[in-house]
């Protein structure tokens, strides 16, 4: 039968007409346990924690440290990220590992002495990283609720570093993508080269002075990365080449539990990340204001509904630009953004018949006062606890400097502060002073790591990489579900668009919308921009019991259960 669906499409696209997704395709089922992430390699160790008596929080641990050595391009131990955890109690948990401006950073530090941007100084090369939080929140997650050995866990991440593992095409082609600034740090060069040339299909990666880093923390844990030789050994490299981070910033790093934000969407209960997210203040926002439209009558991705969608999230984008940083620098009246009664007010002012414009659009005034390259995994074990975690480097390979000695990959997500007022980051976001730089202070983030309850049983993990994207990425896979009644795999495959107030653009990918809806929309009013990238979300949903999931097929990702 799915060879058949199969034909249909096809000749569908033959007669220039563009499916949006196949109604028979299903996704992948399992009456237990299920492991969704980026890399068949971390999903299969992840599964094997799973078979071997581990929970939830045991398998994404393995998982996370798994995509640190097989999909380095986003993976990592030298980024940060968030980790949603939901226990069969229903009781759910968010840990914020984001980074950290290093002690010494200013506000004005990537300007020039007339106040211009310094080209790439916040994206390329050791001055772009901030102090990496992401071994210290996966610790601080398994000191409080893990079972299984901390050293037990790293094994499989230890092994495909230091035997290797075979690239494929999406490897190669990654890693190719970057080879001229890896040519450009000779640590980086020696690990992710072939002595300056690139790797080909079939290549063993080896990455011997990763897995002797990971020795060092599976014995001694998470002081290992901070205090210990491997904090010694990236702190002199980062000083040596002109960064910002010392041991001091690492000794003082510590990853934070936060109140998880809490909404509902028709009923659904909708938990995901709190600031310096943005993701779950923008996604609640986001699924309020397009709660009372008539989607399913409307239809799936025409212009009618998708004009409502746009103009949604061109609001919620410039409350993100004003309102939203660290909540440990700055008083953040955001929680008005989340009320129904905000919604109210958005869609009173929306216009329903032409295409708005973003400069007519401001922030929300209160009552009172993100790359592509990220990835996400999710976990659902026997036991029903869920595990969404999202963590990136930022850029592609991060700054693209390897800390000399450790194999670890730097990040740059330096270049997610507002590093001047009104100019945009590598994702075309602004930001304001909330978001400003400073010393010790979280950046902003679009990651949004989510979990979805239905009448207080667990019925989605969800998340996604794609920087801006992230949160309209999950959005609309949560209506695919709600307003549509789609399973995981055809939420996921459904096509996607995206609107970010600056630039005034809608972002539709590439080839997946009919000529109609095109036209439809340019009629409107609207600037039209075609992507070939709109992110991969990774899910699990609960249908009568049992665990079904799908890895978006956008990537090279993998779903397994058992």
């Amino acid at each position: 039968m799915k060879y058949f669906h199969l034909l249909i499409s096809l000749t569908l696209l033959v007669l220039g007409i563009r499916p949006t997704f196949v109604l028979a395709f299903e996704p992948v089922k399992a009456p237990k346990a299920m492991v969704v992430s980026a890399d068949a390699h971390a999903t299969q160790a992840g599964l094997d924690v799973l078979r071997a008596g581990g929970n939830a929080i045991d398998a994404a641990v393995t998982t996370a440290f798994t995509l640190a050595v097989t999909y380095p391009n986003a993976g990592n131990l030298g980024g940060g990220g968030f980790l949603l955890f939901r226990d069969p109690m229903n009781k759910v948990y968010a840990l914020d590992f984001r980074e950290k401006a290093p002690g010494s950073a200013t506000r004005d530090m990537y300007l020039d002495a007339n106040g211009n941007v310094i080209d790439s100084a916040s994206t390329f090369g050791y001055r772009a990283a901030g102090v990496p939080g992401t071994v210290r929140g996966l610790w601080q997650a398994h000191q409080r609720f893990g079972s299984l050995p901390w050293e037990k866990l790293l094994q499989p991440a230890i092994h495909l570093a230091e035997k290797g593992f075979v690239l494929d095409e999406d490897h190669v082609r990654r890693l190719s993508s970057a080879l001229p600034y890896f040519n450009r740090f000779s640590s980086s060069q020696e690990i992710f080269t072939q002595q300056g040339q690139p790797f080909r299909e079939g290549n063993t990666l080896v990455q011997a002075d990763l897995a002797n880093t990971l020795k060092r923390i599976a014995r001694e844990g998470a002081a290992e990365f901070y205090s210990g030789e491997t904090a010694k050994r990236l702190s002199a490299d980062v000083q040596a080449n002109h960064g910002y981070i010392t041991l001091d910033d690492l000794k003082a790093y510590r990853a934070v539990w936060r109140n998880p934000i809490k909404g509902t969407y028709h009923g659904y209960s909708i938990y995901s990340m709190p600031p310096p997210s943005s993701g779950g203040v923008l996604l609640v926002e986001i699924l309020n204001t397009i709660e009372t439209f008539p989607l399913h009558k409307l239809g799936h991705n025409n212009s009618r509904s998708m004009h409502l969608w746009i103009e949604t999230e061109r609001q919620a984008y410039a409350d993100r630009s004003q309102w939203l940083g660290d909540p440990d620098f700055s008083k953040l009246p955001y929680r008005f953004l989340m009320r129904k009664s905000y919604a109210e007010s958005v869609r009173h002012r929306m216009n329903l018949l032409t295409a708005g414009t973003s400069k007519a659009v401001f922030p929300g005034k209160p009552i009172g006062h993100e790359s592509d390259q990220t990835t996400h995994f999710s976990v659902v074990d026997s036991a029903g606890n869920a595990v969404a975690v999202t963590y990136t480097l930022n850029g592609n390979f991060g700054c693209k400097a390897v800390a000399k000695g450790t194999g670890i990959l730097l990040n740059n997500e330096m270049d997610d502060f507002s590093i001047k007022p009104g100019y945009p980051n590598m994702f075309g976001l602004v930001g304001s002073e909330a978001n400003a730089i400073e010393g010790h202070k979280r950046m902003l983030s679009s990651m949004t790591p989510t979990i979805v309850l239905k009448r207080d049983s667990l019925f989605m993990a969800l998340g996604s990489p794609g920087g801006s994207k992230i949160i309209t990425n999950i959005a609309q896979v949560i209506s695919n579900v709600i307003d549509f009644n789609m399973n995981i795999r055809q939420a996921i495959e459904a096509p996607r668009f995206h609107h970010q107030w600056k630039p005034d653009s809608v972002f539709l990918e590439k080839d997946r919308f009919s000529l109609d809806t095109i036209q439809a929309l340019e009629n409107l009013g609207y600037k039209l921009v075609f992507k070939s990238y709109m992110g991969y979300v990774q899910g699990i949903k609960i249908e009568n019991g049992k665990r079904t999931g799908w890895a978006d097929p956008r990537s090279n990702g993998q779903v397994a259960g058992f």
